[in-house]
């Protein structure tokens, strides 16, 4: 990982007198990549009151859960990374999970990250107190904690789901989800069915049909797949980018912008790249699968995006492989000895379910209670909503990563979170600067966002006629965003705040904050604050102010100017 900068320079905030700190105390929920990015910025930006609470007993959050045989990332490695912190040495082109979830350790370190975390510390509610105009946070051990700010950084894959098949628990033997992965159990010629075909399945499905005396595969629809061309990084590829760090930003410029201009088009059912990705997938297939029989068993019955597009090399020859067998007749039943369709029931000695993730209902292990007493679950009651994905109406001094409509189907979601981070410092920012104790999307806000945003998705290909965790059973899509990585950039860079409601942190009968934006006069006092080392130096120096003509603002250097790669 090269040398960590997480952003603008900024000059640190003065260390307050004892006893009167009054700057914002933080709660993060989770140190995946969202929660370290989080926290990463804030204390970039001064801020040491974070805590950031994590269930686990290491970093890395998906990655860290996520171990099957093969679990590796579909985005390519050199753009799975932040700009920040750019790592060089990946052992692919598709980074693997093990060195994914080493690279959220080495950010912890590098950022000084790890004291703020406090391992094996779940949370089991959050609440909010209109009086004290703070969170109040329970977890399943230890003593509960107030906070001026809550971040919750669960993310949109972190609890397993599985398939609603009758008989699930009268099965004799071990069985197991791809995302809990059991390495105790032996695989080695045994009978192993596989339920599911998706991202973590095509991953799987080659590691252990080497090991299977029988291999059976139950799949419920076919996908699209494109092939993943991965290979190992060789020494020379690692070591120009050591040298020439240029070259490795050219590369991750070149993989995003084809991601964000040729791929994105994939999601459009009317656009010429759409077809161009159906005819790209169709002719993998046709060169993989030599059966014809086979084939019309693996062709997709909707248009390509409806679904996740999914990248494979070896996930057709393996199906091709003799003790492999795909049933695509439905699951009747799990019985003790393995599972029942129409033709019978296939014995099993292992039964694994790679069935994705409750998704659409954003069902997170801990409940979050709102202004008057709202459950978060109640109003998400439709669908989960949120303005930009990053705040909720009714839930004050609340923010998200990766929240709703915020997944990708096209580019590196950590661009998204880069953005999330920046987005909340900013929010963070005001309510130190100001004195806030309550910022609040206002209701119109939001409604107007999503009913935009709701319009733009139902164009995609994800409103397709297909099931699919990105939507609802009632079909509104709740997970992606409706545009590209570029857009949403755009939206988020600086936050209008005029989207909000902003109170004193004394509420005296809910009185709004004037919303103006900074002028140069604001700029200098600003500078002035940060650049006095004491209380008694700050009034010396502003009273000598006084008498002189106004500073001109610091010259950028090369660190504060705008990010523009990605």
């Amino acid at each position: 990982m090269s040398k960590p900068s997480a952003g603008r320079a900024k000059a640190a905030k003065p260390a307050p007198a004892p006893g009167h700190d009054l700057s914002p105390s933080i709660a993060i929920i989770g140190a995946g990549f969202g929660g370290l990015a989080a926290a990463i910025r804030l204390k970039d930006a001064g801020f040491q009151k974070i805590r950031v609470f994590e269930k686990a007993d290491r970093v890395g959050g998906t990655w860290h859960y996520n171990t099957y045989p093969g679990c590796a990332c579909d985005v390519p490695s050199q753009l799975y990374s932040f700009s920040f912190a750019p790592k060089t040495d990946w052992s692919h082109v598709y980074a693997r999970s093990g060195e994914i979830q080493a690279y959220c350790e080495q950010l912890a370190d590098a950022f000084q990250i790890r004291e703020h975390i406090e391992f094996n510390r779940e949370a089991t509610s959050a609440e909010w107190r209109q009086e004290k105009m703070k969170w109040r946070l329970t977890f399943a051990s230890g003593e509960p904690i107030e906070v001026d700010v809550l971040i919750a950084s669960v993310g949109q894959l972190n609890e397993p789901a599985f398939p609603a098949i009758p008989g699930r628990e009268t099965f004799a033997s071990n069985s197991f989800h791809s995302a809990r992965w059991r390495h105790e159990v032996p695989l080695q010629g045994k009978r192993i069915g596989v339920i599911g075909t998706a991202a973590s399945a095509v991953q799987l499905i080659p590691e252990i049909a080497k090991l299977a005396q029988r291999l059976t595969i139950f799949q419920r629809s076919a996908n699209y797949i494109l092939p993943r061309n991965d290979r190992a990084l060789t020494g020379l590829d690692k070591g120009l980018t050591k040298i020439a760090p240029w070259m490795q930003r050219i590369t991750r410029n070149r993989i995003y912008w084809w991601a964000e201009w040729m791929f994105w088009g994939a999601f459009d059912p009317d656009d010429w790249r759409a077809q161009f990705f159906t005819a790209t997938a169709l002719r993998h297939m046709e060169k993989q699968v030599p059966d014809p029989v086979l084939r019309r068993k693996l062709t997709p019955d909707y248009p390509i995006g409806c679904k996740r597009i999914l990248f494979s090399d070896d996930y057709y020859p393996a199906l091709c492989e003799p003790n492999v067998h795909l049933v695509t007749e439905p699951i009747e039943a799990i019985v003790a000895n393995g599972v029942k369709t129409e033709k019978g029931v296939e014995p099993l000695d292992v039964l694994i379910y790679a069935t994705g993730f409750n998704t659409s209902g954003f069902d997170w292990s801990f409940a979050v209670r709102g202004r008057e007493g709202r459950l978060l679950k109640d109003a998400w009651k439709d669908g989960p909503e949120a303005y930009l994905g990053l705040t909720v109406k009714g839930f004050p001094n609340f923010f998200m990563t990766y929240g709703p409509n915020t997944n990708l189907g096209h580019n590196s979601i950590l661009f998204m979170i880069e953005q999330q981070a920046n987005y909340i410092l900013q929010c963070v920012e005001r309510m130190d600067r100001d004195n806030l104790g309550r910022i609040e999307v206002r209701p119109e806000a939001q409604d107007e966002y999503n009913r935009r945003l709701q319009a733009a998705l139902a164009k995609t290909a994800w409103a397709g006629p297909c099931g699919s965790w990105y939507k609802t059973a009632s079909g509104r899509i709740t997970n992606n965003w409706m545009g590209t990585t570029r857009a949403y950039k755009h939206m988020t860079d600086r936050v209008d705040f005029s989207d909000y409601d902003l109170f004193p942190r004394v509420d005296t009968g809910e009185r709004r904050v004037t919303i103006e934006p900074p002028g140069e006069a604001d700029l200098v006092t600003a500078a002035a604050t940060i650049a006095a080392p004491v209380a008694a130096e700050a009034a010396s120096a502003a009273a000598a102010a006084s008498q002189a003509p106004v500073p001109a603002p610091p010259a950028a250097d090369a660190n504060s100017a705008p990010r523009e790669d990605p």
